[in-house]
């Protein structure tokens, strides 16, 4: 077993072998965690918002779900999940995130910053993070199709549970964003056990 804490506003990355699980953990409540994943042996193929909700053919993505690559091959599929609201249409945030919605407060770099710098060592280039999987970030689609950013309802210890479908490169945030996490920011928890 593997596991780490993820300080507020921060981000990592590790290898998950295929048939490993990955325990996504909102240790506090109300903390988003960014989620990306990669083809441990070839970084072109990557997760893949687009594919994943076309086959899933829904936005609420939950136990049972597989999320797909570019590929349309499964990478990683939700074995456990205690909340049942994420999201997999909004985008790390990031230094223009912040000055676009928040020009009032202080620039951050935000997830894909976060998750730029905890990805380099793996050979990812920024302009290789895609749109993240959101453990549990809540974003209500209007019946005009208006999206908004609300605060999770995850509670302290809620958990999503992945396993992983091949050997992969897994980059997790602890969302920086304000609008995201309710106004304050958390840590998340993270745990990799055998499948």
């Amino acid at each position: 077993m593997r596991e780490g804490l993820i300080p507020p506003r921060s981000g990592t990355a590790f290898e998950l072998r295929a048939g490993e699980r990955l325990t996504v953990i909102d240790v506090e409540g109300v903390q988003v965690a960014d989620l990306l994943a990669f083809n441990a042996l070839d970084l072109d193929e990557m997760v893949s918002s687009g594919r994943t909700l076309d086959y899933a053919e829904t936005i609420r993505l939950t136990t049972g779900h597989a999320l797909y690559s570019n590929r349309s091959r499964p990478m990683l599929t939700i074995v456990e999940d205690t909340v049942g609201l994420h999201d997999f249409l909004l985008t790390p945030c990031s230094v223009d995130t912040f000055r676009h919605f928040y020009p009032d407060q202080p620039v951050h770099r935000g997830c894909f910053g976060n998750l730029a710098e905890a990805l380099a060592p793996y050979g990812v280039t920024p302009d290789r993070i895609p749109t993240a999987f959101n453990c549990f970030m809540n974003v209500p689609v209007g019946a005009d199709g208006r999206i908004t950013v609300e605060p999770p309802v995850s509670k302290a210890g809620d958990r999503i549970v992945f396993r992983a479908e091949m050997d992969l490169v897994i980059g997790l945030t602890a969302c920086s964003a304000y609008a995201s996490n309710g106004g304050s920011f958390k840590p998340i928890g993270w745990r990799v056990d055998a499948g």
